[in-house]
């Protein structure tokens, strides 16, 4: 189990405070994101009536992802939210697909980036139901039905981070488990290759769905 325990660190100080980062995480995590920036330079470089390939998919992306922000959020707000719901779909997709590639890793096995995603999930939503509504009607918002509620109305709302978050790297981690468990048992033969595809692919997109659809549907009560 060196694979999961060993995390390789490094340490800064900074006020008198140790701040320990997984290297591994960073380096993964930039390569998702030097894989995207290259796929939009590859989809937008000669965008034309025929489209290319990487102007398909991307248009393909676009399109879906559009028609989910506006069945939700409604019209004009799709055209503010849909391309950070398209762009969290594409980044946690390939956080996910990567562990497929040998020697690479998912940056969502660390539970950092899940988490760090869902937090910035809920400070959008709830940036954008003050925005909407107004300060005074968003904060009695948590008063409802009654107003001693506003406690458990608030954990509510915390324990959504906590459940979308762990639900992702819950799903990623235990996938990377079996995959390692299995592995030493059948010495890498015919069982690791197809829990890998597996796990890697059809359980990292629905996951990556599922986290995305998550967020857009909390946007959605904050604004609505």
């Amino acid at each position: 189990m060196d694979e999961l325990t060993s995390v390789p660190q490094f340490t800064l100080e900074l006020f008198g405070i140790n701040l320990v980062f997984n290297t591994q995480t960073i380096i993964m995590t930039w390569i998702v994101m030097a894989a995207l920036i290259c796929f939009g330079f590859l989809a937008t470089r000669k965008a034309g009536l025929i489209p290319n390939p990487f102007q398909v998919v991307a248009e393909m992306f676009v399109s879906i992802f559009y028609g989910f922000t506006r069945d939700t959020l409604g019209e004009d707000l799709a055209k503010k939210y849909s391309p950070l719901i398209c762009s969290l779909f594409m980044f946690l997709l390939l956080c996910n697909w990567l562990g497929v590639i040998p020697k690479l890793a998912e940056p969502t096995k660390d539970l950092n980036t899940p988490l760090g995603l869902g937090i910035l999930g809920f400070i959008i939503a709830h940036y954008s139901g003050i925005k909407v509504k107004g300060f005074a009607n968003y904060i009695k918002e948590y008063f409802q039905p009654i107003f001693f509620m506003a406690p458990l109305n608030i954990i509510s709302e915390l324990a959504k981070v906590v459940s979308i978050s762990f639900r992702l790297y819950g799903n990623i981690m235990g996938g990377a488990i079996i995959i390692l468990v299995v592995s030493h048992l059948v010495y890498g033969l015919i069982v690791p290759p197809f829990l890998v595809i597996f796990f890697g692919l059809f359980v990292g997109s629905i996951q990556a769905f599922v986290f995305t659809m998550l967020t857009l549907v909390y946007i959605s009560l904050q604004v609505k």
